[in-house]
């Protein structure tokens, strides 16, 4: 009975609501956890201020961490990161000369917070490099994302045998797969549809990036009504994700509505979130249209 106990994970509940981006389940169930050593508290307490980070709740997180845990401490950096008009440049110095100094490596809460800045900044070596060697799940998970990012699903293959045989069919290793599935394409793009359908039925409502793959995959197999089901039900959960409101443009264009109920979503995607790679990349693209569209203007108007 002593070892049963031992084996329950106080947590189970709180991470898979996180892990699905199902922030306010994560954090009511997180409240509701009576933790039995201050190692559980801890964990606890990190999944609650990183559900109320995820949710743009920035100045609870700033309260409580006054006078929290010296191992939460990082969150701040992660909260004013992402905090409006951030001075990100100094942010990642600090992160930059944190790591350098290692003093802080063992804690896995700054190793999540340093390789989420880096992963914003699309410096995914620096995450790759810090990640190295991590036995976490959620850190071999974040190892995964990297490397995809970088577009090495050779080694994210390799990644994901690792997930495995820890935890075959843990929730964590069932998106990785679905990540590892839609990046390669062609047969497992219908895998990683059923992985997620799965985690859908098995754990609830999904937050925009579970939702955000989900669609891409029922899109990828022509399936755009299910796809923008999908994105909906998430986005009324989060309203202002991008990647919800980039695949509902997507879909709505696919799935014979108006154009104009297409171009809300964008619109809605440009001004909302203007340092998203999908707006910079598309203001780029836009100014130079207009760079070319001038250059071949006529000198002398008819």
């Amino acid at each position: 009975m002593a070892r049963q106990q031992q084996d329950v994970d106080e947590l189970f509940d709180v991470k898979n609501a996180f892990y699905v981006g199902n922030y306010q389940q994560a954090i009511n169930e997180a409240q509701n956890v009576n933790p039995s050593s201050p190692m559980v508290t801890l964990q606890r307490d990190s999944f609650l201020y990183r559900s109320y980070i995820a949710q743009g709740n920035f100045r609870i997180v700033l309260q409580e961490l006054r006078s929290a845990d010296p191992m939460l401490q990082p969150l701040k950096s992660l909260v004013e990161y992402l905090s409006p008009d951030a001075n990100k440049p100094a942010i990642v110095a600090d992160i930059d000369t944190r790591v350098a100094k290692g003093t802080e490596l063992t804690n896995e809460i700054f190793l999540i917070v340093a390789a989420t800045i880096y992963y914003h900044e699309e410096n995914y070596e620096a995450a790759l490099k810090i990640l190295h060697g991590a036995e976490a799940l959620e850190l071999r998970a974040f190892t995964l994302q990297c490397l995809l990012a970088m577009n090495r699903p050779d080694l994210a293959r390799k990644q994901l045998k690792a997930l495995q045989d820890i935890e075959d069919d843990g929730t964590l290793t069932q998106l990785a797969q679905a990540w590892l599935n839609l990046a390669q394409g062609g047969p497992g793009v219908q895998d990683a549809h059923y992985s997620i359908m799965e985690l859908a039925e098995r754990l609830g409502a999904l937050g925009a990036g579970p939702a955000a793959v989900g669609a891409a995959a029922a899109a990828s197999r022509g399936m755009w009504e299910e796809a923008e089901q999908m994105l909906t039900e998430a986005q009324a959960r989060a309203p202002q994700q991008p990647e919800l409101l980039l695949g509902l443009a997507v879909t709505a264009a696919h799935s014979g509505k108006l154009p104009e109920v297409s171009s809300r979503y964008l619109d809605q995607l440009l001004e909302s979130h203007p340092e998203h790679p999908f707006t910079k990349e598309y203001n780029a693209k836009a100014n130079e249209i207009k760079r070319l569209a001038a250059q071949y203007q006529p000198s002398v108007s008819s």
